[in-house]
């Protein structure tokens, strides 16, 4: 339920950001793609579009810690969902090169069949999935956010008090 109050927000909070704002600022249009394949949860889209965009130094951290925090994610829902799923299908599902994906697997546990290419996943012990899965948790500390100057802050807090205001 959290997690779908998180999505709302963030859908809303788009609304809400005047429009001189997303135009002048490219990076926010890319974050909000990235926050629209997770909406639909379409997780081959969400590590195709972070991958699509060169992220300024203090997004990269996030989108990085996002991108493994989806990877992980997609392992946990495969392990429950399925007893066996094609290879190349389940290298999408977790953003990664199929010999990656097999390789990745296998020390995991899991079994991979290479004449018909297909994964089995391991099922999870019951109660060993962490809860975590269900929300982002940044794996690092991001990166402290550079100083802005106080004519620019000042600018910015203008144009988003006279956008309520309208």
């Amino acid at each position: 339920m959290t997690w779908l109050k998180i999505r709302n927000n963030a859908r809303y909070l788009w609304k809400r950001i005047p429009p001189a704002i997303k135009s002048a600022n490219s990076e926010l249009g890319g974050i909000w793609s990235v926050g629209q394949r997770i909406w639909q949860r379409d997780f081959p889209g969400i590590y195709t579009t972070i991958n699509a965009h060169q992220w300024s130094e203090t997004v990269q951290p996030i989108m990085e810690a996002l991108r493994e925090a989806t990877r992980r994610r997609a392992f946990a829902l495969v392990s429950q969902a399925y007893t066996s799923i094609i290879a190349d299908d389940f290298a999408a599902f977790v953003g990664l090169p199929v010999e990656e994906a097999v390789k990745g697997i296998l020390e995991q546990g899991w079994q991979a069949d290479s004449t018909t290419r297909m994964v089995m996943p391991k099922k999870p012990v019951a109660g060993s999935l962490d809860v975590s899965f269900n929300r982002f948790i940044p794996l690092s500390e991001p990166a402290p956010v550079p100083p802005i100057p106080n004519e620019q802050q000042l600018a910015r807090l203008t144009d988003y008090v006279a956008f309520l205001e309208n």
